[in-house]
């Protein structure tokens, strides 16, 4: 689908003149409208003190390591979930505290969160006080019995609330009513990390580290973890995001990254020192989360605490082999997928607003990533589902902007009650679950709720572009100059540029692939590539001249640097 492209619109005012023209038009072209929204220092992160609930969390942490209480910390099974459990058994160890553990529910056999089942077995590991990471907000019935177990319960979550919040102890969530936190977009992983930074300050403050001897350490040694988690969450990258991953990957890229993150970036044939945010989410992130979608997720937990690198290498091998295993599991689903919708558009006509798809077949660990690339195919909501036990089916959403999928969840939950067993999530992903019977029912109520929706969208579906680059940009300077002008992600889209080139040479690699060599308006020609192209198009030897939107990108083949474009879109000009 050849979709139009359209010049971001801008904020009115140059930002600064110290800043390169095209530099100040991306930032801009993002509303960004004063420079202070570009600070990257850790001193403009937002003070823990506005999280509501984390100083009685906090203070209810260090009773629990002055009197040795055995803390539990029980997370999700993806990549936030994992290095949010990591940060907080690095953090509380790097304190002198190490009667701690973690459980991550496997999702086969509990499902997601602190279900009633995962308290007993946490009550089975002596746990008195119980953590939540990435999750609880939810997770009513589980809080409630831990609680009538006698134990102490601290959610720690950021996933959007219900009507009703679980009867913790105390609750940690930007997202929760009442919270003033700036930054609603924090992963969990932030979350994470604001409560141990609260923990460390109110130990302090009693004079624990000066009693035991401990050196007050210094956390910001565990955000190249924090980093991960957070751009492999797809959460938006407003400022306080952007600190966050920006200070992470400047660990990464000096080599003073955790051995096991060091270790995922190798066997994915990179390198560290030109690592880039892009990088943190699509090959650190599924290497990661490729434990929880298959296996188990300790595997991926087991590579980030892990101290020794060659141990760390090992772990993170097992990780790649699970993550191509993913990977031919993903192939499969999507093609079946999308025939069947396929051939649903030739019997229905057009597409509906949002798109369900349901086998019974279907990898539970994979729908998530399956709903992911229907989505960028098809730019719609899409939810796949797979075979949960003999009557239920468990569904992954992902969403389009505009469309806050959890809202949608919430909606068709209200208007159609008793469709929907359980659900959660935020703007852009979700998770459900329904009784199988119910799934026509269900789709019909989706698709009317998304289309509302939808018809009230601003602008239909369009690639946002920076505008066109010169010669002069077209080089290494300049693509450095861009690398370090983020970190983009989400919510802060990496620049897209659009302009006509010729077409001077073009060639299949990996069988789907384009390689080309393509020439600008001044003459300067560089190389190019188009994944996944559609092979009835492409290669084209009738084609001379294209246009093409495109990322900047620079690629390092043994030892040495050049430009390359990664087009995002190719047509004949």
């Amino acid at each position: 689908m050849i979709l139009p492209i359209v010049r971001r619109e801008l904020s009115p005012v140059m930002l600064s003149s110290q800043l390169h023209p095209v530099i100040d038009r991306i930032y801009r072209g993002r509303q960004v409208s004063h420079t202070d929204e570009l600070e990257n220092g850790l001193k403009g992160l937002t003070h823990y003190k506005a999280l509501k609930g984390i100083e009685a969390g906090a203070a209810l942490l260090a009773d629990a390591v002055e009197q040795n209480k055995r803390i539990i910390i029980v997370g999700d099974f993806d990549a936030d979930g994992a290095t949010s459990i990591a940060v907080c058994l690095l953090s509380m160890g790097l304190m002198g505290f190490n009667n701690i553990d973690y459980l991550v529910p496997n999702r086969f056999d509990f499902g997601y969160g602190l279900s009633v089942p995962i308290v007993d077995v946490a009550i089975e590991r002596n746990a008195d006080v119980i953590v939540t990471v990435d999750n609880g907000i939810s997770c009513i019935d589980g809080v409630t019995h831990a609680k009538e177990k006698g134990l102490e319960v601290i959610v720690t979550d950021h996933h959007l609330p219900g009507d009703t919040l679980p009867p913790a102890d105390a609750i940690v969530n930007p997202n929760q009513p009442g919270c003033t936190f700036p930054s609603k977009n924090l992963a969990g992983v932030g979350v994470s990390f604001y409560i141990m930074l609260a923990i460390k300050a109110e130990l302090q403050q009693r004079g624990y580290f000066e009693r035991s001897g401990v050196v007050p350490p210094n956390l910001a040694t565990l955000l190249d973890i924090v980093a991960v988690g957070t751009v492999a969450d797809v959460v938006v990258l407003d400022k306080n995001n952007r600190i966050l991953v920006h200070q992470g990957l400047q660990r990464i890229r000096a080599g003073k990254c955790r051995p096991g993150i060091k270790a995922l970036v190798e066997v994915a044939n990179r390198e560290c020192s030109h690592l880039t945010s892009t990088d943190l989410g699509f090959v650190v992130g599924p290497r990661l989360n490729a434990a929880g979608r298959l296996d188990d997720m300790s595997q991926g937990i087991a590579c980030l605490l892990e101290d020794n690198k060659i141990q760390a290498r090992m772990i993170a091998a097992e990780l790649d082999a699970l993550n191509k295993e993913r990977r031919e599991i993903e192939t499969g689903m999507k093609a079946q997928a999308e025939q069947a919708l396929e051939k649903m558009s030739i019997d229905e006509g057009d597409m509906p607003a949002a798109l369900v798809v349901y086998r019974a077949d279907f990898h539970q660990g994979v729908i998530g990533i399956v709903a992911g690339r229907l989505k960028e195919k098809y730019l719609k909501p899409v939810i796949a589902f797979a075979h949960q036990d003999e009557e239920v089916i468990k569904g992954s959403a992902r969403s389009i902007p505009g469309v806050h999928i959890r809202d949608v969840l919430d909606e068709v939950n209200t208007r159609y009650p008793n469709v929907i067993d359980k659900f959660g999530g935020h703007a852009m992903a979700a998770g459900l679950s329904l009784p199988v019977a119910k799934l026509a029912e269900f789709e019909q109520a989706f698709v009317e709720i998304t289309q509302a929706h939808v018809d009230k969208l601003d602008t239909a579906h369009a690639l946002l572009s920076d505008g066109d680059l010169g010669s002069e940009e077209l080089s290494l300077p300049f693509a450095h100059m861009l690398r370090q002008a983020g970190p983009f992600g989400q919510g802060f889209e990496s620049p897209l540029f659009d302009g006509e080139f010729q077409l001077v040479d073009q060639r299949l690699v990996g069988q789907k692939h384009l390689k080309m060599v393509v020439k600008s308006k001044e003459g300067t020609e560089i190389d190019a590539i188009a994944f996944n192209v559609d092979l009835k198009t492409w290669p084209n030897a009738m084609v001379k001249n294209v246009h093409i939107a495109y990322r900047l990108d620079i690629n390092v083949f043994r030892g040495q640097e050049s430009v390359q474009l990664i087009v995002e879109q190719i047509d004949a000009a």
